[in-house]
């Protein structure tokens, strides 16, 4: 009987030891883990941790290009859609060209009118100069009436002075006398006549250089193709064909259609947006690291990229090219106002532009928007 009592009582203390035996195992058990854990993370912060910067806070950009036409007129024919893929100069719509090709006719009509201007001034000048050698043959002339003039005053003057002279000796009669006085007056006339000649054709070549001269500065100095009225008429036509042109738009990148907003028959303004094409070849990742990440980031540095299209078995190698120039919430539309006495500090975020690999782009394709992941090697290996 006693020793089945001492039995009972021994066998909660057997039991009660191994709970603290397996207690004491599992506290080291957990000890060990703790401590391996630590040196994990120590080897990892060590070789890794320290060199590393790392942000799930990232997205896929792009410079997308806005498609706008640069004439207003009606779509006659719009040959994409949507997520179609184009290349840099295919044709995205024609417009109605009909205004277009009138006003190149206009201004080709207009410049013919310009280069026969100018052909009729050169000719003017021709004619102008033959009127200024006339007008100094005239001159000649005059002249020539004026010495004759003169010649014929002399001797009248002559005639009268003898006749005058004789008057008193009844050697000559008094008709005598008023014939040669006639002819005086006459030779006097003819005379003055003469004078208002000469200063006549003078005056009148002094108006025909005139004019040649005037006409000539119209000309001097250019030809058919280098006269400001034709190069004016030139410029108007080569803006009408730049808008006949225009009639139909293009591409201006390659890459993927979207936001496609016009229709066949739609009239298009000019400047107004009709669709936008993201060149998925140059698609960049802007990443937002903690403000405290960046101590040590540098332009140049390489990165690794990551997906959740594709995950962790593609892996994108690119660069940091550039910082914003201010942080996401400081450039929002509406900034935050920290003015308040219960201000509590927030953590920013500043976005990092990070270029891809071309190459592994083709490879496999992003869209913009897509997260991303994104680690920088703060040693530029």
């Amino acid at each position: 009987m006693a020793d089945a009592a001492l039995e009972t009582n021994d066998a909660p203390d057997a039991t009660q030891e191994e709970r603290q035996s397996a207690r004491k195992t599992w506290l080291i058990r957990l000890a060990l883990a703790v401590i391996v854990i630590g040196v994990i993370w120590a080897a990892w912060y060590l070789l890794v941790g320290r060199t590393h910067v790392s942000t799930d806070n990232a997205y896929v950009n792009a410079e997308m290009a806005q498609v706008t036409p640069l004439v207003s007129a009606q779509a006659i024919e719009v040959l994409v859609s949507d997520t179609q893929a184009v290349k840099k100069g295919d044709i995205l719509v024609k417009l109605d060209p009909t205004n277009a090709q009138i006003a190149v006719a206009q201004a080709e009509a207009d410049l013919a009118e310009a280069r026969r201007r100018f052909r009729q001034t050169v000719a003017t000048s021709g004619s102008l100069t033959a009127q200024v050698d006339a007008r100094g043959a005239d001159i000649v002339q005059s002249r020539a009436q004026l010495a004759t003039a003169q010649a014929n005053f002399d001797k009248a003057r002559i005639d009268l002075q003898r006749r005058e002279a004789l008057v008193g000796d009844g050697a000559v009669s008094g008709d005598e006398v008023t014939i040669a006085r006639n002819g005086y007056a006459a030779a006097k006339a003819a005379l003055d006549l003469a004078r208002a000649g000469v200063k006549t054709a003078e005056a009148t070549r002094g108006a025909a250089t005139g004019q040649l001269e005037a006409n000539d500065a119209l000309v001097r100095g250019s030809t058919i193709d280098t006269d400001p009225a034709v190069m004016a008429a030139q410029a108007k036509l080569d803006s009408a064909k730049l808008d006949l042109d225009r009639s139909i738009i293009r591409a201006p990148v390659d890459g993927v259609i979207t936001k496609r907003q016009v229709q066949v028959g739609q009239r298009v303004a000019q400047g107004s947006p009709i669709m936008t094409i993201v060149p998925l070849a140059q698609l960049y990742v802007d990443a937002n690291f903690k403000e405290r990440q960046l101590r040590d980031v540098k332009v140049g540095m390489p990165a690794k990229v990551t997906s959740d299209l594709y995950g962790g078995g593609v892996v994108y190698h690119g660069k940091v090219v550039g910082f914003s120039g201010g942080t996401g919430s400081s450039l929002s539309l509406i900034p935050a106002q920290n003015a308040t006495g219960n201000w509590i500090k927030v953590v920013q975020r500043l976005p990092l532009r990070i270029a891809l690999d071309p190459k592994e782009l083709a490879e496999h394709p992003l869209r913009v928007g897509l997260s991303m992941e994104v680690e920088i090697d703060l040693s530029g290996k």
